[in-house]
């Protein structure tokens, strides 16, 4: 019997995003300053007033208040109407030494042997069913939220548009798991205050993401997710009604409040740790991103269809405690015998391809970079291989590739070991 599944997004406005935006923002200026920086910060937004509290050990010296004000500039809070702008907004910092008793578990003579940040599990997924191995559903919810920001900067049309956005996209599955149809979308957008009768102005709003949003969201993608569009899909646009108070205003955001939007939606599965104004000796980040890597290059490489691979740390300790692999019953690769591999006989190849070292994560991604900005709206999982130009601290500049955890650059050596 076919089945319905759903994911959501938020935009760069959404108070809990303008609160990561922040923490990644004070995290790049450290590293760009400071490689070897050790950061956990955090923030806080509400009407008028941004917080910043956290863990640091650097010799750099960051002006939060100069940084946060220029990403709330970036995201569009620039008017006082909205009741928090970039100019006039109060900005606290808190920010203090890290703790020596966290540092002395993470920092060894030998760099090779760098404990991990922190405890836990971090989880990594992929599926074939979108051209960048992301679920649909919340690929979709992000493409929406990224081409409704892109067309409020425009300026051309939909003039009205604010800051703060949520969408959630609901896809119709049949049996065999393949996407049919899309079901639903809910689009919900900040806006102006408008003249005349709210059922005019929700018509408009309305009428305005079917016919301007839809096509360009659209224009973007691939025939097979074209066909899933239909006459038959359900929208709900504003469905509460009138939406001008929102962002910091309309409801407070914190760092670390969005991790599924940041990375399947509700796919596979989450270890609780966020992601944002954490520096890469945290495992909650970068462990996450090593994961994501390998399930990707193994769907990539045809091992199998959905890959979900989760690593577990212990605090101090550079070695994980523990690889897991599952393919949920969708496996290509087999052994010698000619048989399916198992899904622990995945795991043992993987373990013997990846070293899940924090050091040498951080090494293989280029971690230590002031790379993060771009992670923190829009997920961090699914996004483009770039590149990024910073400012250096001798009047320079230095170019960072970034998203490199995106990269589809061990798919031979995962084919020859599997003999695909």
């Amino acid at each position: 019997m076919p089945y319905l599944f759903t994911s959501e997004s938020v935009s760069e406005g959404h108070p809990d995003k303008v609160a990561d935006q922040i923490s990644d923002a004070i995290l790049d200026e450290f590293l760009r300053l400071d490689p070897e920086a050790k950061v956990a910060c955090e923030t806080m937004v509400t009407t008028g007033l941004v917080v910043v509290a956290g863990e640091v050990k650097s010799k750099a010296y960051v002006d939060v208040q100069t940084i946060a004000r220029n990403v709330i500039r970036r995201i569009g809070y620039t008017k006082a109407e909205y009741k928090f702008e970039a100019e006039s907004c109060g900005i606290l910092s808190a920010l203090h030494e890290q703790s020596p008793d966290i540092n002395q578990g993470v920092e060894r003579q030998s760099p090779e042997d760098q404990g991990a940040g922190d405890q836990g599990m971090m989880f990594g997924y992929a599926t074939r069913e979108t051209e960048n191995y992301m679920p649909l559903a919340l690929d979709l919810s992000h493409r929406l939220l990224r081409e409704l920001s892109a067309i409020r900067k425009e300026g051309q049309s939909m003039t009205y548009l604010r800051p703060d956005a949520k969408s959630q996209v609901t896809i119709r599955y049949t049996d065999d798991n393949k996407p049919e149809a899309i079901d639903t979308i809910v689009v919900s957008t900040q806006h102006d205050d408008f003249d005349g009768s709210e059922e005019a102005m929700l018509q408009r709003i309305s009428d305005d993401i079917k016919t301007i949003l839809i096509p360009r969201v659209k224009a973007g993608l691939g025939q097979e997710v074209l066909k899933l569009f239909n006459d038959q899909i359900t929208y709900h646009i504003n469905p509460t009604g009138k939406f001008v108070i929102g962002g910091p205003h309309g409801d407070s955001g914190l760092t670390g409040r969005k991790i599924i939007v940041d990375t399947y939606g509700g796919k596979g599965a989450h270890g609780g740790g966020a992601f944002s104004g954490k520096d890469s000796s945290k495992v909650d980040r970068s462990a996450a991103y090593a994961a994501r890597h390998i399930a990707k290059n193994l769907v990539a490489a045809g091992v199998a269809d959905q890959v979900l691979v989760q690593v577990a740390y212990a605090i101090g300790v550079a070695k994980p405690v523990g690889l897991y692999v599952t393919t949920y019953g969708t496996t290509k690769a087999k052994g010698a015998d000619g048989e399916l591999l198992t899904d622990g006989a995945i795991a043992e190849k993987v373990n013997a391809l990846f070293d899940m070292r924090p050091y040498a994560i951080v090494k293989r991604f280029g971690l230590q970079n002031p790379i993060f900005g771009e992670t923190a709206a829009y997920g961090h999982m699914g996004r483009q291989p770039g590149t990024k130009e910073v400012q250096s601290t001798n009047g320079g500049s230095n170019t960072y590739e970034t998203f490199t955890w995106e990269k589809l650059d061990y798919v031979d050596q995962i084919k020859a070991e599997f003999a695909l």
